[in-house]
């Protein structure tokens, strides 16, 4: 078995674990662009103690080239864990990261996040660079 064999897609107009990345759909070369990832953009995703997202990675794969560039990481470690009991904490953090990126190429960006209970799921987005 691969990695990839464990990694779900959908559209994430329908499905609450789809990483969702905002971004330009064309950029300058070399100039800052935002990018942002969230999951639960269109269905809420639940964030508690028993069911969360737990980390979003984004990656970058540029046009003709073989491998992909790890971009950021993201890590959501509060979701309501209490000495009093499960949901009762004082924080939750909720799965949304941004990045700023200076691009030369144009590609492929790249959202993995994973579910504590519901394993991996991809999204993505192409951007062109001018």
């Amino acid at each position: 078995m691969k990695i990839a064999d464990l990694v779900q897609s959908a559209d994430w107009k329908a499905e609450k674990h789809v990483p969702v990345i905002e971004a330009p759909d064309k950029v300058k070369a070399g100039e800052k662009a935002s990018v942002e990832v969230c999951v639960g953009k269109e269905i809420a995703h639940p964030n508690t103690t028993e069911h969360h997202i737990r980390w979003i990675k984004i990656y970058f794969k540029p046009e003709n080239a073989k491998f992909a560039f790890e971009v950021a990481n993201f890590e959501f470690t509060a979701h309501g864990e209490s000495t009093e009991g499960a949901n009762k904490g004082p924080v939750y953090t909720e799965p949304v990261g941004k990045a700023v990126v200076k691009l030369s190429s144009s590609g492929t960006l790249i959202a993995e996040a994973y579910c504590n209970i519901h394993g991996l799921w991809e999204g993505y987005k192409n951007i062109t660079v001018e």
